[in-house]
């Protein structure tokens, strides 16, 4: 049987890439577990310094595989809820709290949870044919996988709300001008661009990283006062790496740094 998620290492980080382009990389338990469990050994390799997910075929992911449902037997029972507790909310926290970068690349069509999927990484490129849909009102659902929770943080709550009520497409450059997206590429150019902003990332200061991806993630509640402590103390970690030793040690002597993420 065909791999749902193919994992390809690189040196320093590795390519996700969901694998059922036949479905447009629709998401079914299967994959779901699949990536989950991918999600979680990359998570966890020290070896593996950044990560890059992105689709095979013409689209990146088409959201929850509908077909799934209707072969349930009864649509109405089919606990869709269930399916994100278990399924889909654990890789999603895991990409998020990750303490590595995950860098996606849409290369086509990223709808409902697929759309979702891409915006819950920490920098998002997609080719130009790219378009984000945000399609759960045309079949009388609500926008999950956390839509409803990043997109009015990314591109404001009137556009937010317009998106998810009105359901109609926004294209890859549209999303980059709103703040969507980190840019929009040309398709012939995403790959490769997308495979050097992740090894560029491997190379960097992991554990600074990391510790940027918390700070940013706990900006989203709490006050300003208490949000200057945790800079303080997530600043206070990241001295006491060695990558910051050897940050300001190649700064002085004029020298790119050999960051190792430690």
């Amino acid at each position: 049987m065909e791999d749902t998620v193919i994992v390809t290492r690189c040196d320093g980080w590795a390519t996700v890439t969901l694998n059922r382009p036949k479905a447009l990389n629709s998401l079914n338990q299967p994959m779901l577990l699949r990536l989950g469990q991918v999600m979680s050994e990359l998570a966890g390799d020290v070896s593996c310094q950044a990560v890059l997910l992105t689709g095979a075929g013409r689209g990146f992911c088409a959201g929850q595989d509908l077909a799934e449902i209707r072969d349930s037997g009864d649509i109405a029972t089919f606990d869709l809820a269930g399916s994100m507790d278990r399924l889909y909310n654990p890789v999603l926290r895991l990409i998020r709290s990750m303490q590595k970068p995950v860098v996606c690349a849409v290369n086509g069509v990223a709808a409902g949870g697929g759309a979702n999927l891409a915006l819950a990484c920490d920098i998002v490129l997609a080719a130009k044919s790219a378009q984000f849909i945000q399609g759960f009102a045309r079949i009388g659902l609500v926008p999950d996988c956390g839509g409803t929770f990043v997109l009015p943080r990314l591109i404001g709550d009137a556009r937010a709300r317009a998106i998810s009520m009105l359901a109609d497409p926004v294209t890859a450059e549209q999303a980059e001008a709103w703040g969507m997206i980190w840019r929009a590429i040309d398709d012939d150019a995403l790959a490769e661009q997308a495979e050097e902003l992740a090894a560029r990332l491997s190379r960097q200061p992991t554990r600074a990283l990391s510790l940027i991806k918390q700070a940013y993630l706990a900006s989203t509640t709490g006050d300003f006062s208490t949000h200057l402590d945790l800079e303080r103390d997530l600043q206070r970690e990241a001295t006491q790496t060695a990558d910051y030793i050897e940050g300001i040690a190649a700064f002085f002597e004029k020298r790119p740094a050999n960051f190792k993420g430690e």
